[in-house]
């Protein structure tokens, strides 16, 4: 499906050479919502997006640095000692909150200019969480776990007197320098370590490590929780960023977008002004040629007409548009509204086996099994030029029972064909859930690229072809 309906220039403009928004940005496509209520909400979302665009990309910005500085503090990994840990983890997270205070200022002054559910349930939880007090807790932690005058470690004597129960606490709140200094401090005991007691200091560094090593496994399992939720924010902002990058390529192209309008996976909803292939668009620096349409109720679009007339373009286009319709996203038209579908499949012609296991007509009818076996009804199924392989009677024949049955089972179909007697025959169904457009042709033999509504011909106009191509080179030819 990636191939056929040209999903990697799409995934090019969006991301660039960001890994992460073009895997949030695959995935989006290819996971189709279904929900009307969920695509809106996204919708309103890139909306917000569209008109704070910087601060969308200051918001991904900051995320991924966050996650890139994380990446790079990599020391503790390399020990198992749970002060290496704690160390480690007490500098990650004197970083994060840096990072979180960061985030909280962004909130504070953009807020108020995003308009959209989503963007406001994040800034509002940014609010609430990342308060004041959040920060001063975070801080007094901080400084507790740096452990500036030692550590206080609790133990009971056990079997052989050797230690158990060792417990980390906090230090006596009269420890400090000033009481210290006024005489004030409580009364403790002490013994200093010969300086050559190597036994004695691997024994204190031990008990020292049972005493932190909660704290320790506490703090990495903290840090970790605050850098999924860094990971989230990327990921929810690579969507818009892809989304932003996107509506720029196609603007320098003057190549309009529109927010598609949804109706049910059960109505049959399918009409447009100035609708475009997005895939084509980004290829070609030139304007390309949009068409309308008007096919509310229609079950099966046959789509028949000269060669090299737009036909697959229009195709490809329709499927990318209804999955980025289904993404939440923009689509390439002044207007477009269509009904949602539970999965979209492909059936495209292909080279034949190179291999030879098999021949092209048996690889066509195998891929067709395939994709029957994931089918229900709400399927949008887009067929291009599918049983050319086999002749023409045995391939309309197929092809005939296939969209019939189709139909039948509520499965949308839009099929592209050179097959007449296929396109004839359903046409003279007069079944008002069919509809039958036509590459469009100049009576001198030009291409307007535009798919109109109109009857099947019993040509493709193949002969254009062969004028424009052997006249060209005949022209070229030397003269002997």
């Amino acid at each position: 499906m990636t191939l056929d309906l040209g999903l990697d220039p799409l995934l090019d403009a969006m991301a660039g050479a960001d890994a992460v928004i073009r895997d949030v940005a695959r995935r989006a496509l290819l996971n189709n919502l279904t929900d009307q209520n969920t695509i809106a909400y996204r919708q309103d979302a890139l909306r917000d997006a569209l008109a704070q665009r910087d601060v969308v990309r200051e918001i991904y910005a900051l995320a991924g640095e966050t996650i890139e500085r994380e990446r790079k503090n990599y020391f503790g990994f390399i020990s198992r000692s749970p002060e290496i840990i704690l160390h480690r983890s007490v500098e990650v997270m004197a970083m994060f909150a840096e990072q979180l205070r960061r985030l909280r200022g962004l909130a504070d002054q953009h807020a108020p200019a995003f308009h959209s559910a989503g963007f406001g349930a994040f800034f509002a939880m940014l609010a609430r969480d990342l308060d004041d007090a959040y920060f001063a807790e975070l801080r007094a932690h901080l400084a507790q776990l740096r452990f500036k005058h030692g550590t206080l470690i609790s133990a009971e004597p056990g079997e052989a007197l050797k230690g158990r129960h060792y417990v980390l606490r906090r230090p006596n709140p009269g420890n400090g320098w000033l009481s210290r200094l006024l005489g004030r401090a409580p009364r403790s005991e002490s013994f200093t370590l010969h300086p050559r007691d190597e036994a004695g200091a691997r024994a204190l560094s031990e008990i020292n490590s049972r005493g932190v090593n909660l704290v320790a496994n506490a703090a990495a399992q903290s840090n970790d929780h605050i850098l999924s939720f860094f990971r989230m924010v990327q990921r929810e902002m690579a969507f818009y960023v892809g989304c932003l990058a996107l509506e720029e390529k196609l603007a320098t192209r003057g190549q309009p977008i529109c927010f598609p309008e949804t109706a049910p996976a059960e109505a049959r909803v399918l009409h447009f002004s100035e609708f475009y292939d997005v895939s084509l668009a980004l290829a070609t620096p030139a304007p390309v040629v949009g068409n309308d349409g008007a096919l509310d109720g229609k079950e099966v679009i046959v789509i028949t007409g000269a060669n090299q007339g737009g036909k697959s373009t229009f195709l490809r286009g329709l499927g990318l548009a209804q999955m980025m319709m289904q993404a939440g996203m923009f689509v390439g038209a002044e207007t477009f509204a269509a009904n949602l579908c539970h999965g979209i499949e492909t059936h495209y012609k292909r080279e034949e086996d190179a291999s030879m296991t098999s021949g092209k007509f048996d690889e066509e009818l195998a891929r067709m099994s395939d994709l029957i076996d994931r089918l229900r009804p709400g399927t949008l199924v887009l067929c291009n030029e599918a049983f050319q392989s086999t002749n023409e009677r045995e391939g309309s024949a197929i092809a005939r029972e296939l969209v019939l049955a189709f139909q039948a089972h509520r499965i949308k179909i839009i099929f592209v064909t050179h097959l007449y007697d296929l396109a004839h025959s359903l046409h003279a169904r007069g079944d008002p859930a069919m509809a039958f457009l036509r590459a469009e042709r100049a009576a001198d033999g030009s291409r307007s690229f535009r798919v109109v509504p109109g009857e099947p011909l019993s040509t493709s106009f193949g002969e254009d072809l062969y004028r424009r191509i052997f006249a060209a080179a005949a022209a070229a030819a030397p003269v002997a």
